[in-house]
């Protein structure tokens, strides 16, 4: 069965929720994208921040045959809270909270993934149910959240994030600057369009807009390992990355985005 728990686990991978967060930006709800993605940043850095503070061992920790080698891959940092629990609960029922809908397929799928995390061996259950109970309160929040977005307070948050990142040393966790890349991307994203009215619009959109992303993701990816390891690269990675679903996206897919009709007054 480890290979069928692997497959379910891998749900809770960084590029299923770039997939999902971008798809569900493009094509759903562009608006409630830019919402989620500020919850979602901010979930993943509470998550860090409790897994590196309270520094909690894994089952696998002082019994290494408990778990396999590819298992053990999949679990970087302590154990409490489970990271894979807590982010797909924010996604996935973040969500169905903002759509009002989907309720069971969301909440069946985050339980999957939870449940992996534990026949896989890499997480205690108070790590999982921690990690689910915080994801779901972030995703309540994404559904309930505003961040304004216009003026000033669309980029100084974003520049302060830079400019802490710029202090951190290189041994800070990496999971760090992703987080503050995401916060800082999505904070300052502004997805002014409308998604696809018809079938043949979100297909083209959608495979197009991930071939987009993931060419800028890998190509970031390759840059060399002492450059990526320091925060305000990864910050600047991650920001960009966003930025590049949000605005670059629908700029060079204006055909099937459109702007959206702006109410004129007539005296």
């Amino acid at each position: 069965m480890e290979s069928f728990w692997m497959a379910v686990t891998n749900l809770g991978r960084d590029e299923v929720f770039i997939t999902a967060l971008a798809l569900y930006t493009l094509l759903v709800n562009p608006r409630g994208g830019r919402q989620l993605g500020v919850v979602f940043a901010l979930s993943y850095l509470t998550n860090t921040a409790l897994k590196y503070s309270l520094d909690l061992p894994r089952p696998f920790t002082g019994q290494p045959d408990l778990a396999s080698a590819v298992a053990k891959a999949t679990a970087g940092g302590p154990g409490l809270p489970s990271g894979h629990s807590q982010m797909s609960a924010t996604l996935w029922l973040g969500m169905a909270a903002l759509e009002r809908r989907g309720w069971w397929p969301a909440a069946a799928l985050v339980a999957l993934i939870a449940f992996s995390r534990l026949a896989l061996h890499v997480h205690y259950p108070s790590d999982v149910i921690s990690g689910l109970l915080l994801g779901v309160a972030f995703a309540l929040f994404a559904a309930r959240a505003h961040f304004p977005q216009g003026g000033l307070t669309r980029w100084w948050p974003a520049a302060l994030i830079l400019l802490i990142a710029a202090l951190l040393p290189a041994s800070t966790p990496h999971e760090l600057g992703t987080g503050l890349g995401l916060l800082a991307g999505f904070w300052a994203a502004r997805p002014d369009f409308d998604p696809p009215s018809d079938w043949t619009g979100r297909v083209v959109v959608g495979l197009l807009g991930l071939l987009i992303i993931f060419a800028v993701y890998f190509a970031l990816a390759a840059l060399p390992a002492d450059l990526k390891s320091l925060p305000v690269v990864r910050v600047l990675r991650y920001g960009l990355l966003v930025l590049v679903a949000a605005e670059l996206v629908p700029a060079l897919l204006r055909r099937w985005l459109p702007r959206p009709a702006r109410a004129t007054v007539t005296v």
